[in-house]
């Protein structure tokens, strides 16, 4: 039987971390309970001890990059909660329309007042692009610009957002390229936002599924949404996308992928993102084979990384009005501390990547021309 401190201690050993050690990403236990719970359950029970403040870390980001990268292509245990959630996801469609709306209320539907104080200025929930910038506003203006230039967006053009989030793309693309933009979210909070936000626009946001919406448009984009989807969606989705766009629209989709199959984590999957699945290479490829022609791939995942110590920032510099004004409490606090820092973590080793995928419906014969700012 192995002895839980001892499996812990080798697993710490083989990323170079120590514990109760002096170095930033090294872990300070504080109930040593912690290691059979770990032995037990895995990432869920690590996750869970930490929000329940029996270990410590002063660089969770250092502390899980080091982690994921040692221990990444290692054989390790197959922990109960791990085989449950590759189970369900094999068994159930965990994404359908009524599933779809847990993901909203449990995250997304926290409060604007929230989400205004993690976030940039546009309050752009995905992956900034940081090539020549300095600040987490820059890069989201940077990522944004680089999306309506891969679109080649024209004036007049009609341009659909899945998962539009608090309307920050399509307020963008209007003011800055002169397009019509319909939004799309299955997040009240965010609806009620955006159309704030996108008041005296041409831009009309739906609350509603993606699978509800109906018409043609000249370009689509998709950023930080296929995420939510499911293998199980994956072709609906491209096909879904296909008989919304013109013939030879351009449709660009960003998301978080993986290059290793992999089933969500635990953790992850229990307090932050419910039903929500990472997409590997050959998912997204298979889902678009003779739907979509591929023009485009840029991988910029590491810059994730970045965006998500600028988030962690920002809830730190604004934890004591948030924590007054929301009647947030501290293990709400450890909790987004742990999401942040372990995706940062992840990115960092390069077990999560950053795609946008540009396509074109399959039988356009119009050139492309790939661009990186």
């Amino acid at each position: 039987m192995l002895n839980p401190k001892a499996h812990a201690e080798r697993l710490a050993d083989a990323a170079g971390i120590t514990l109760n050690g002096s170095a930033d990403w090294d872990i300070q236990v504080h109930n040593p309970a912690l290691f059979r719970r770990v032995l037990l359950l895995g990432s869920l029970g690590l996750g869970d001890a930490y929000v329940d403040g029996w270990w410590d870390c002063k660089r969770l980001d250092l502390m899980f990059e080091r982690l994921i990268g040692a221990l990444k292509n290692r054989p390790t245990l197959a922990y109960l909660p791990e085989r449950m959630l590759a189970a369900s996801q094999l068994l159930y469609n965990q994404q359908t329309r009524r599933r779809s709306r847990k993901v909203a209320e449990v995250h997304y539907n926290l409060g604007n007042d929230f989400y205004q104080r993690l976030l940039d200025q546009r309050m752009i929930y995905s992956c900034g692009y940081w090539q020549n910038a300095d600040t987490l506003d820059d890069a989201q203006y940077a990522k944004l610009d680089m999306i309506c230039r891969k679109l080649e967006l024209n004036k007049g053009e009609t341009l659909l957002d899945i998962g539009c989030g608090w309307g920050g793309m399509a307020k963008f693309a209007a003011e800055n390229y002169g397009v019509k933009v319909t939004g799309v979210t299955i997040s009240s909070e965010q609806a009620k936002l955006a159309t704030e936000a996108c008041r005296g626009l041409p831009v009309e946001i739906l609350l509603a599924d993606y699978r509800s919406v109906t018409g043609t448009f000249d370009k689509i984009v998709s950023i930080g949404m296929f995420e939510h989807v499911g293998p199980r969606n994956y072709l609906t989705f491209m096909r879904h996308a296909h008989r919304l766009i013109a013939d030879d629209g351009l449709f660009l989709l960003h998301t978080i992928g993986s290059s290793r199959r992999s089933a969500a984590d635990p953790w992850i999957a229990r307090y932050i993102f419910p039903n929500s699945r990472i997409p590997h290479l050959d998912q997204v490829t298979s889902a678009a084979m003779n739907i979509w022609r591929v023009e485009d791939l840029h991988n910029f995942g590491p810059h994730y990384a970045s965006t998500l110590r600028a988030w962690y920032d920002n809830l730190e510099r604004h934890w004591p009005e948030l924590s007054r004004q929301l009647e947030l409490d501290e293990r709400f606090r450890r909790k987004w501390h742990y999401y942040l820092l372990c995706c940062a973590g992840a990115f960092g080793a390069r077990s999560l990547e950053l795609w946008q995928f540009v396509m074109r419906p399959f039988g356009s014969r119009l050139p492309y021309q790939s661009l990186r700012p």
